[in-house]
């Protein structure tokens, strides 16, 4: 088969974004911002204060959106002279990024002064604030009051996080990164998605079994897989709860994150979040023994050159998730005979889909940014995809799942 058309996966593709940029050092990061911004897709006008052009020229946000930059109501021949709300009337969603305890004050105190200011009251479109203060400013009482009368009016407030200032000093004020105010964009633009309103669990990881207080026993698995089928789920509006093994990787934003280690208290957690969920996708790497009794102290080397551990199987999750009506889908990663393998676990674990990658493949195996699969399901069909990113596997296999939602509601 060809390449699926995965080009309106991302909720930002194809949406028109105001980015507001304040007077702060944070502004490099607004930089990286706009970038990631148009290269998902989005067309952003970047709207700056007088106190932002200080910081980062103008032309650098022209030459990453291709776009003219805002930065006056009252320029004779821009936009914004002839038509001061024009970009507020067309923008899907605004974002704020760095936000400073003055424009925080000024946005609180409803001021018009400026083209962002105007821009934000005109507006009817979603609002992402990102904070960015030197230490004990945004805990200041009056950035606090102005911070909670904002989110009151249904503006997203995202961050800031604590960590090294500009200043030298360390404390909350840190403006997010790019992928965590991205992750906040995408949740917002995408929750009128084919799947608001369901719940969807999926299961991300490499389980890992301590043999001593020490040593364990784990598998090769990031949960890059898992995660990204969080990050698809939630943009496309779904409750997406992740269930997650993984240590080295960032939580999506805007997504429940259930933290496990072992096989047994992952089982424990999906059969309980799938106890009113709508589906379930199995992506972890879920060890298929343990060791059968673990030491209480460190085991330590003794005289002999061997060592064995006894293992005794570990309970099977999919298998074991009965909840009525739930759409089941797994993963099979094999290293031969693959769809053979793939097409006897979809039957015994009774699953609606299975999605099937050969881990020798340096592609499409454990730690990568990208996957190869082959999806097959309970009918018979075959589809072998292409390679794709994650994130893109992921929305594809959204899209084989999502139909059969209403099959499940109509029974």
């Amino acid at each position: 088969m060809g390449a699926p058309d995965t080009s309106m996966a991302d909720p930002i593709n194809g949406k028109k974004i105001a980015l507001g940029v304040t007077g702060s050092i944070a502004c490099y990061k607004a930089v990286d911002l706009a970038s990631k911004l148009v290269q998902a897709g989005a067309a952003v006008d970047v709207i700056m204060t007088q106190s932002a052009a200080e910081f980062v020229t103008p032309l650098t946000f022209t030459a990453i959106t291709h776009r003219p930059v805002v930065r006056d109501m009252f320029e004779p021949q821009s936009e914004m002279g002839m038509d001061h709300v024009a970009v507020a009337h067309r923008a899907d969603l605004v974002i704020v990024a760095p936000a400073t305890a003055h424009t925080l004050a000024k946005i609180a105190w409803g001021l018009s002064n400026d083209a962002l200011m105007t821009t934000l009251l005109a507006t009817q479109a979603s609002v992402i604030i990102a904070p960015a203060m030197d230490a004990n400013m945004f805990d200041h009482p009056a950035t606090r009051r102005n911070v909670e009368l904002l989110r009151s009016w249904g503006y997203r407030i995202a961050g800031p996080t604590e960590g090294r200032l500009a200043s030298g000093l360390t404390g909350r004020g840190r403006m997010l990164e790019t992928w965590e105010i991205l992750g906040h964009a995408r949740e917002i633009l995408g929750r009128n998605g084919d799947l608001a309103g369901l719940k969807v669990v999926v299961s991300a990881g490499g389980t890992r079994e301590p043999v001593d207080p020490v040593r364990l026993v784990t598998n090769r698995s990031s949960g890059k897989m898992g995660h990204a089928v969080a990050e698809a789920a939630r943009d496309r509006g779904a409750n997406a709860v992740l269930v997650s093994a993984a240590e080295s990787i960032h939580h999506p934003v805007g997504v429940r994150v259930e933290r496990v280690d072992t096989a047994e208290q992952m089982r424990n957690a999906v059969i309980e979040e799938c106890s009113n969920a709508d589906m379930l996708v199995m992506a972890a790497a879920v060890g298929d023994w343990r060791p059968a009794t673990v030491a209480n102290r460190k085991l330590k080397k003794g005289p002999s050159d061997s060592w064995s551990i006894e293992l005794t199987k570990n309970p099977d999750i999919l298998a074991g998730v009965k909840s009525e009506g739930l759409i089941k889908i797994g993963f099979a990663a094999e290293s031969e005979n693959l769809l053979a393998n793939a097409r006897d676990k979809l039957l015994e674990k009774g699953l609606h889909l299975i999605a099937a990658n050969d881990i020798t493949d340096p592609d499409s195996g454990f730690a990568v940014e990208t996957n190869r699969v082959t999806l097959l399901d309970r009918e018979g069909v075959v589809e072998e995809l292409p390679l794709m990113t994650k994130y893109e596997v992921a929305h594809h296999l959204l899209d084989r799942a999502a139909p059969m939602l209403p099959k499940r509601h109509e029974e």
